[in-house]
């Protein structure tokens, strides 16, 4: 954890936890080869529950799942786990959900299919591709 991720306080920023999920998601799309997924899939939705502060200097661990793979939406959970010196999970700091959706026309702003191989990929991936500790995360 960076001082640019923390309040004045020193204490997680509560935006950090969304950049830490799609860090996570990020990897997830670069395993399952879905080149160009983030400029098509806006987050439509966010929900966080905040459970532990993370400090300055302290180490985390991010995991993402996707949960749903709708016509044109994916749902993803999360969590912001705290790390111990030697790295493993100590405590939850965070858990939430989101929820993105294909907009491939920015000027109808509409949603749209995924795209076939995509999904094949993702389907390929268990539909519900996990993201553990050696799955992606982010750290």
């Amino acid at each position: 954890m960076e001082w640019i991720d923390t309040d004045a306080a020193g204490i997680y920023h509560n935006t950090t936890v969304v950049r830490f999920a799609e860090a996570a998601e990020a990897e997830l799309m670069r395993r399952y080869d879905i080149p160009g997924y983030f400029p098509v899939a806006p987050r439509v939705r966010y929900e966080v529950e905040f459970e532990a502060s993370i400090r300055f200097g302290e180490e985390v661990e991010t995991r993402v799942e996707l949960i749903r793979l709708g016509r044109s939406s994916m749902t993803f959970g999360f969590e912001v786990w705290r790390s111990t010196e030697d790295g493993k999970p100590d405590r939850r700091a965070a858990r939430g959900s989101y929820v993105t959706v294909h907009v491939p026309d920015k000027e109808t702003g509409g949603s749209a299919p995924w795209p076939a191989a995509w999904r094949a990929a993702l389907d390929a991936a268990g539909a519900a591709g996990r993201a553990e500790p050696d799955g992606a995360s982010a750290h």
